[in-house]
């Protein structure tokens, strides 16, 4: 999600919830995104996990970027979309982990755990270094309103 504050480009990051993103946050922000099968076309599931990690619903009109390949080997699918949101209303979905390791004591955590807006200078050094090429293809695409002197 992205959107237009004060002449500058500004995307929604989300923070990843559990006890190993707990203290991390350069590079550690992302997209909202996740998993789909064979049996789910990407934009839907992308839709869906968007839903399920803020408990937002995405805009209607969808911008394809080009997928990136994380450190790891995973592929991102992403679509950008024009919309505005409050991060402090955000709601995720849970999951349940072991905690501490080996105790045998699970415990649930978001998904997500905190969300914000930020500007393309911040979100770059916050978000993941292998979805940087997102934020670049989405400024590129998107143009910044401007003001311009109509007596020239």
């Amino acid at each position: 999600m992205y959107r237009h504050r004060g002449g500058a480009l500004e995307v929604f990051l989300i923070h990843p919830g559990g006890p190993y993103w707990n203290r991390k946050d350069a590079g550690s922000w992302s997209i909202p995104k996740g998993e789909y099968g064979d049996d789910e076309a990407p934009l839907d599931a992308a839709r869906r996990e968007f839903v399920e990690e803020t408990g937002i619903a995405p805009g209607e009109t969808f911008l394809e970027l080009r997928p990136v390949r994380q450190a790891g080997g995973k592929t991102v699918h992403a679509w950008a979309f024009e919309g505005d949101a409050d991060p402090a209303q955000i709601v995720s979905n849970t999951f349940e982990v072991e905690w501490p390791p080996r105790s045998g004591n699970l415990k649930t955590f978001p998904e997500v755990d905190g969300a914000a807006w930020y500007g393309l200078v911040e979100a770059r050094q916050k978000i993941n270094a292998g979805q940087i090429p997102l934020i670049d293809e989405l400024e590129a695409k998107v143009s910044v309103p401007t003001s311009r002197n109509l007596n020239a």
